[in-house]
């Protein structure tokens, strides 16, 4: 019942209450146990439905949304990156959150997105590395037949990845094939394997498969990542990193 109605709208805790007749802790517990499994999303005094899996959301979209959280995010990622280490950066709004916060730092880059490689190459001690060929208008991104290329002809210390969704059941996933061959050969190019997700990635499956949690060094997350979904990680022999967020949100206000 909960699911069907979220389905169709956004939903208060109290308007769930009226509609099922349960308690106040049972409807928080029963939506705690739905958005782990990715039917849902909690958002602040109830839930939504999750985007369907498949759909891809513009970069411009993208890139305005949780930013606290994103920067929160590099800033605990860039400190597990060593100086004069080379390093693999995924496409993404996150990851050229990091890109921003590497400025300065000594090191070696591959970015397969130019919104990472400009931030980057304003830095003198940073030798960045761009794929050739086209780019995608929308996020700046390379091809895929040139990314993955590109991270094949390279043996990164660290390869930073990033994902659309990551579950128990599915695993890691993306919203296009394209994508999933690009994590693939990202992760398979790493000595170290770093994640960055907020917390609401946690919470929802996308369609195409590119790893296992145990193919991961190293999480770091957000603190609204659903508890059970953070315990499977360190269950697969992850490194799990929690980014404290400015605002925490609480469904009890």
């Amino acid at each position: 019942m909960i699911i069907r109605a979220v389905g169709q709208q956004r939903m208060t805790v109290d308007a769930l209450i009226a509609l099922t007749g349960a308690s106040p802790i049972t409807i928080r517990r029963d939506l705690a146990d739905l958005e782990g499994r990715g039917l849902l999303k909690r958002v602040h005094g109830g839930a939504v439905r999750v985007d369907n899996r498949g759909q891809p959301m513009p970069y411009s979209l993208r890139s305005h949304e949780n930013l606290e959280q994103k920067l929160s995010l590099a800033t605990v990622a860039a400190s597990l990156i060593d100086d004069d280490q080379s390093v693999i950066l995924d496409n993404g709004t996150t990851n050229d959150a990091l890109a921003q916060t590497l400025v300065g730092r000594r090191m070696t880059v591959l970015c397969l997105s130019l919104h990472a490689a400009v931030a980057l190459g304003t830095s003198r001690d940073i030798r960045v590395i761009v794929p050739g060929g086209l780019i995608t208008p929308d996020s700046l991104s390379a091809t895929a037949a040139a990314s993955i290329q590109a991270a094949r002809d390279m043996r990164a210390d660290v390869s930073v990845l990033g994902a659309c969704a990551a579950s128990p059941a599915h695993g890691l996933t993306t919203a296009t094939w394209d994508d999933a061959q690009i994590k693939r050969a990202i992760a398979a190019a790493g000595a170290r394997r770093i994640m960055l997700a907020t917390g609401q990635k946690l919470a929802r499956t996308s369609s195409f498969r590119f790893g296992g949690f145990d193919d991961l060094d190293d999480l770091v997350v957000t603190e609204d990542a659903p508890e059970a979904v953070v315990d499977q990680f360190r269950e697969a022999g992850v490194q799990v990193h929690v980014a404290p967020e400015t605002a925490r949100r609480s469904d009890d206000d």
